[in-house]
């Protein structure tokens, strides 16, 4: 007898919804039921967005704060298994998919139930998936599979072409030279590769080993020296925040000199910061960096790594 699955999703320019459609398209040939729930929010975040609108979400992404959502309904109360389909916002949880993930309803829907979070991004996002992981557990959810779908190019080439997406809307080559933004379409389509793993153990209603077989199968790519510059970035960040809570009426000139510092940071700092990491730092914590590395690549949540 099939199972019974819910699909939940936000999704701005429609990447986040093929990655979860296609992840699903073996669970469904396998014979088990997909019921799909878009999030949709009150205020609604415009796609293609402007610099300054894309920056003021800042403050509450990283404070994991909620915005209102639009009513929801689901055909049933009980399911089999739950996807949750998300990306990451300045290193955070994206304010609509935090609003779901806090919300009364859904949590008692989410409550005791196996779930799967499944993501689009540049290429950070382990930062958000702990603080997806804290909501979780805070809603008694049972987290047992993770996946990471990502831009491969360079980090500082994504650093541009992102904006090029989010600006234009175009997921094209920026001037007919830079690579196109976000995941690629062969990632997109490839992410059933995950769902077939998945089918399986849906099938026995047993995740054991589970996480640790789609992390074989580079389900959850991760980079030392991204892992590096995310861990640091993520306290600056809150730095920057706890500045703009202490000078509201200051919020939109914060936020720009937060624009400009964050491409110095990228572009100039992170690189000499990371030679000297490489050099006088990285060779003499291999052990606390592997454990690091293998932390983030499972499904299970502690409050200091």
């Amino acid at each position: 007898m099939g199972k019974k699955i819910l699909a939940v999703y936000f999704s701005q320019s429609g990447q986040t919804e093929a990655i979860v459609k296609n992840f699903v398209r073996p669970i469904i040939a396998d014979g088990n039921e997909v019921e799909f729930l878009q999030i949709q929010t009150t205020h609604r975040f415009p796609f293609p967005w402007s610099i300054p609108v894309f920056f003021d979400t800042v403050p509450e992404s990283v404070e994991v704060i909620p915005t209102a959502l639009e009513p929801w309904q689901t055909q049933s109360g009980q399911y089999d298994l739950v996807i949750l389909g998300w990306q990451p916002w300045n290193l955070s949880p994206s304010i609509p998919f935090n609003s779901i993930l806090q919300d009364e309803r859904f949590k008692k829907l989410i409550k005791s139930k196996p779930v799967i979070t499944i993501s689009g991004c540049r290429n950070m996002w382990i930062n958000a998936q702990e603080k997806n992981k804290k909501l979780l557990n805070q809603a008694g959810a049972q987290l047992v599979g993770n996946i990471a779908l990502v831009d491969r190019h360079p980090n500082h080439l994504s650093y541009f072409t992102i904006f090029h997406w989010l600006g234009t809307g175009r997921k094209d080559r920026k001037w007919g030279i830079f690579p196109r933004p976000g995941v690629s379409e062969k990632d997109i389509a490839g992410v059933a590769r995950f769902g077939t793993i998945v089918k399986d153990y849906l099938r026995e209603n047993d995740w054991n080993g589970m996480q640790d077989d789609l992390a074989d199968n580079k389900a959850v790519p991760v980079k030392y020296s991204l892992m590096f510059i995310e861990r640091k970035a993520g306290k600056i960040f809150q730095k920057w925040v706890d500045i703009i809570r202490k000078f509201p009426h200051k919020r939109k000139s914060i936020l720009v000199a937060y624009k400009y510092y964050l491409a110095v940071a990228l572009l100039v700092a992170s690189p000499v910061i990371l030679a000297v990491d490489f050099v006088f730092i990285r060779p003499f914590n291999q052990k606390k960096i592997k454990r690091q590395m293998q932390y983030y690549k499972g499904v299970t949540y502690r409050e200091k790594i």
